[in-house]
């Protein structure tokens, strides 16, 4: 009996020695797994800037301005049509650029069948590509909220703050207003740019008139967009857009005579009233809009975001301020496109 007590007893001890042994070794294992699991991964940022056939190096000098100015971690969506695709991918993977994070997405024009009035007077902005602001839940499907910015601006702040704009509850998007900052208004007077909505609709057509809408109302511009994709879903946004599309086909409710562009209008009257504000100095506008006007250096460079909108621009001649786009400019590899200056 004793024998077999002196047995337990040993046993007992050395269970209790082996547990004591091995507790250690899987306290660091198990810490070891926590120190080596990943960390949370950052925030992406996703940012939507379309390649138009001719003006590949306005993509490129935007997606170059965003990504030397900001830490953050950006996913550019290249947007193109399939014949533009290979021309960008191409560019981006032969330069400094290489190191972006990006996807290159192609848009089918075929969405637009029959929602675009033929007009003869600024044709260019007819372009397919003008429209991809429209479908933004198609082309982009697994983000909250995106950036969407036109090729003809140039970023000279930190993306991150603009991504962080606030959306109120209810609104699906955020723009710049076209009266927010009175260091523009002056710009707008001397080259006679629009700022209501009486330079987009045609207030003579009883379609606009029902509307309810002031012609005083100011107008927002669309070029720099923050938008949250649930809420843009969730108001069936793109089918309201292509509601107005399909009425101005019909009706003549707006055109590129009015406000310069006729991917504006729709925006407007869909947004009215729904839509949340941007910083100003994150939209300096409307310095493609005249090849004389000028702000003053020292507000251009305290400005966040640039934006060429208008006839004349930074890579065509003449326009004015082309120095502060041509910091980001990065030349074609393949030699395609071309800056056109005066010695050129």
């Amino acid at each position: 009996v004793n024998q077999i007590l002196l047995f337990l007893l040993v046993l007992t001890v050395c269970a209790i020695l082996y547990n004591k042994v091995h507790q250690v070794p899987l306290a660091l294992r198990n810490e070891t797994v926590d120190l080596e699991s990943p960390e949370e991964e950052e925030e992406e940022i996703p940012v939507v800037i379309c390649a138009a056939a001719g003006r590949t190096g306005a993509a490129v000098a935007a997606i170059s301005s965003i990504y030397s100015n900001t830490e953050a971690n950006v996913l550019f969506y290249i947007i193109g049509l399939k014949t533009t695709i290979p021309h960008i991918r191409k560019w981006i993977e032969n330069s400094k650029l290489k190191e972006i994070k990006f996807k290159v997405v192609e848009f089918n024009p075929m969405v637009l069948k029959g929602k675009i009035r033929q007009d003869a007077s600024r044709p260019e902005l007819l372009q397919p590509l003008n429209f991809v602001r429209f479908y933004l839940p198609l082309l982009i499907q697994k983000h909250e909220k995106v950036i969407y910015l036109d090729d003809d601006v140039i970023v000279q702040g930190d993306i991150q703050e603009l991504y962080d704009t606030k959306l109120a509850p209810g609104h699906a998007a955020a723009f710049s207003d076209d009266c927010d900052l009175p260091s523009t208004h002056e710009m707008v007077r001397s080259v006679g740019m629009q700022n209501t909505y009486m330079g987009f609709l045609d207030y003579r057509k009883q379609a606009i008139r029902d509307l309810g809408i002031s012609p005083s109302t100011c107008s927002f511009n669309p070029g720099v967009i923050v938008a949250n994709m649930t809420e843009w879903k969730h108001q069936r946004i793109t089918k309201q857009l292509e509601k107005w599309m399909q009425r101005n086909v019909e009706e003549n409710l707006y055109s590129s005579t009015l406000g310069g562009g006729v991917a504006t209008s729709p925006m407007l009257i869909v947004f009215h009233g729904k839509y949340s504000s941007i910083n100003p100095m994150w939209h300096i506008r409307h310095l493609g809009w005249s090849p004389d006007a000028r702000y003053s250096e020292q507000f251009l460079q305290e400005a966040k975001l640039l934006h060429w909108n208008g006839r004349y621009k930074p890579w065509d001649y003449p326009s004015v301020h082309t120095d502060l786009w041509e910091n980001w400019f990065i030349p074609d590899p393949s030699g395609k496109f071309k800056l056109t200056r005066p010695d050129s």
